[in-house]
C-alpha cells in the first residue's frame, strides 16, 4: 500500500494513542538499554546475595507449619503479614508454602523505578502486583480484591510499612480481610545473630550461619460491618498477636 493509499488517523485513535504516550512518559524517566542492563546486574547482584543469606542459615525450626499449611489449601489465598524488619526472611517463610498452592505476591510501583523489585521477586519466584502502598481509599481496595479472590495471589503485607511507625499495624490488611473473607495469616521472625539497621524499622539482616525460627500464627479471619471503633481495637489486636508471635519464635530459639 502507498502513502497516498494509506487511511489518515482518525482523532478517537490518535487521542487514544497520546492517552496512552502521557501514561508510559508522564513524570517517569525512560527506560533506556543502559539503564535496563544496570538493573539487571543489580537484580542479579541482590539475589545472589539474598540466596546466600538463605543458604547459610540453618532454619533451626518452623512453628506451626501444619497448620499455615492447611489454612492455605483451605482458603487458597491469604493475606499473610509480618513486620517491616522480618522482611528478608518473612519472604522466605511465605515462598515455603508454595507447594501448598501459595501464590505469593509483593507490592511493586508501576513506574519505572518498580523495575528491579518486579525483576527481583521474579527471581525468587513470587508474583508482582503492580501499584503503590501510599495509594488508599476504595479504588486500593478493589484491585487488591481482584488480586486476591479473583487472581488468588496472597499479597505479602508489611502492616508497619512501608514508613512506619515500628510495630504499629495499619488497616489496610484488617480492611481486605473483611472485604474477600480470607484469613489473616501472622509471620514472624527471629535469628540468633542479627545485624539490626538504624532504619525506622530496625531492619533485622541475620548474619550468615545463624539458627533461624519460623513461626506461623492463627490464621485470623475479620468479621463483617467493621466500624470505625471496632477497627481500631482489631488493629491493636493484630499487633498484639504479632508481637506475642515474634516472642515465641525468640523463645524457641533458646
Amino acid at each position: 500500500m502507498s502513502d497516498a493509499d494509506e487511511q489518515p488517523e482518525q482523532p478517537e485513535q490518535q487521542q487514544l494513542r497520546n492517552t496512552l504516550y502521557r501514561k508510559v512518559t508522564r513524570g517517569r524517566r525512560r527506560l533506556s538499554r543502559g539503564r535496563m542492563l544496570v538493573y539487571r546486574v543489580a537484580v542479579f547482584v541482590a539475589w545472589r546475595l539474598i540466596h546466600l543469606f538463605w543458604a547459610t542459615c540453618r532454619v533451626q525450626r518452623v512453628l506451626g507449619l501444619e497448620q499455615a499449611r492447611a489454612t492455605v489449601r483451605e482458603s487458597r489465598s491469604v493475606i499473610p503479614v509480618y513486620w517491616h524488619q522480618h522482611t528478608l526472611f518473612g519472604v522466605r517463610a511465605l515462598l515455603d508454602l508454595r507447594p501448598d498452592g501459595l501464590k505469593v505476591g509483593f507490592l511493586i510501583s508501576p513506574s519505572v523505578d518498580g523495575t528491579a523489585p518486579a525483576m527481583l521477586v521474579g527471581k525468587v519466584g513470587g508474583h508482582v502486583v503492580r501499584g503503590s502502598s501510599t495509594h488508599t481509599g476504595a479504588r486500593a481496595l478493589r484491585d487488591y480484591y481482584e488480586t486476591i479472590v479473583k487472581q488468588e495471589i496472597s499479597p505479602a503485607i508489611t502492616p508497619d510499612g512501608p514508613r512506619g511507625p515500628l510495630h504499629e499495624f495499619k488497616p489496610g490488611a484488617v480492611m481486605l480481610a473483611q472485604l474477600t473473607g480470607k484469613p489473616i495469616l501472622p509471620v514472624s521472625i527471629a535469628a540468633s545473630h542479627t545485624w539490626r539497621f538504624g532504619t525506622w524499622d530496625r531492619f533485622e539482616l541475620p548474619l550468615p550461619f545463624s539458627r533461624i525460627v519460623i513461626a506461623y500464627g492463627e490464621p485470623v479471619k475479620m468479621p463483617r460491618g467493621i466500624d470505625a471503633q471496632s477497627l481500631a481495637r482489631l488493629q491493636v489486636e493484630m499487633a498484639d498477636r504479632l508481637k506475642a508471635l515474634q516472642a515465641q519464635a525468640r523463645a524457641a530459639l533458646d
